[in-house]
């Protein structure tokens, strides 16, 4: 494998492709992949990353990316983007969790908090990974970043009676702190690399579930691409994992029709590996199926 110098996204693959399984027939059966979220049932693990402008993939892309979710029964993430772009999601019948940035207008957050929740998302909540760029406070779309404070977020997650989950989370303080907060869902994530040598986020999952325990759902976003890298995140804790790339170049092929055959085609991988693992349902992954292999990258 080719080095690639601090590269969070490659190292994290690497990390992926050491992690090796061991294979268990006896009293095997047909699994099943379906999940309980937040109160609604779905058939996979296997989720829509928080995405945003998928109008430059294809037309109306985040809607179409929703519709997709929806055809599989599966939970879809939003990034950021307009009000009406948020409903045209939800409008397609897909169950929507809105993230949000941490926005130096606050007053604004605290908006978008409320339309999620008036108009139906399944849950909410906030990227807090976008905070700062190499040339200060990071500034997108004309609009500047800040940090977010733990007070803070105990105020944005009592403004709502919608779930709240956060994304960028990539280590056991900032679990905590999400815990304290009363944060019922974290994305262990590196925001595909905003920092070099960042963590993969399975190296610190485990450390991560040891210190929240069922406290709050715990899902895993970064360099995800098939079924097996799914499995390995749920061995490891993982509720669910966040698919974006891939399902990406599905919607600029086929729009909604090609999002829908992503997830079921990665939920069919799953499916196959748990039948050779022996895992009858998510639930009874057994982590102990795990291996570390060689890991360089």
């Amino acid at each position: 494998m080719q080095r690639k110098t601090g590269s969070s996204d490659h190292i994290t693959r690497a990390y992926l492709d050491s992690l090796l399984l061991e294979v268990r027939h006896l009293d095997s059966v047909m699994p099943d992949t379906g999940m309980d979220l937040f109160g609604c049932h779905f058939d996979t693990p296997v989720m829509t990353a928080a995405l945003s402008h998928l109008h430059n993939t294809r037309e109306n892309g985040m809607a179409e990316f929703a519709r997709g979710a929806a055809l599989a029964n599966a939970v879809c993430f939003s990034g950021m983007g307009p009000e009406k772009e948020l409903e045209g999601m939800i409008d397609t019948g897909a169950k929507v969790v809105k993230i949000i940035k941490t926005y130096q207008d606050r007053d604004s957050i605290y908006r978008k908090i409320r339309h999620a929740e008036n108009y139906g998302a399944l849950a909410v909540g906030m990227d807090i990974d976008h905070a700062f760029s190499h040339n200060g406070y990071d500034c997108i779309e004309g609009m500047e970043m800040r940090p977010l404070s733990t007070e803070e977020l105990k105020d944005f997650v009592n403004s709502t009676k919608l779930p709240f989950v956060i994304k960028g989370v990539l280590s056991v303080q900032d679990a905590l702190k999400c815990k304290e907060a009363g944060v019922k869902g974290i994305v262990v994530s590196h925001h595909n690399g905003r920092l070099q040598y960042a963590l993969p986020p399975l190296m610190v999952l485990p450390e991560i579930m040891q210190a929240v325990g069922n406290s709050m759902e715990v899902f895993v976003d970064c360099s995800l691409e098939s079924g097996i890298d799914v499995y390995k995140c749920l061995a490891l804790g993982a509720k669910a994992c966040c698919i974006g790339r891939p399902l990406m170049k599905k919607l600029g092929e086929k729009g909604a029709e090609g999002v829908r055959e992503g997830i079921e085609a990665i939920t069919k991988d799953l499916r196959y590996t748990m039948a050779m693992t022996c895992a009858k349902d998510l639930k009874s992954i057994d982590p102990t199926v795990m291996r570390m292999g060689s890991f360089t990258w």
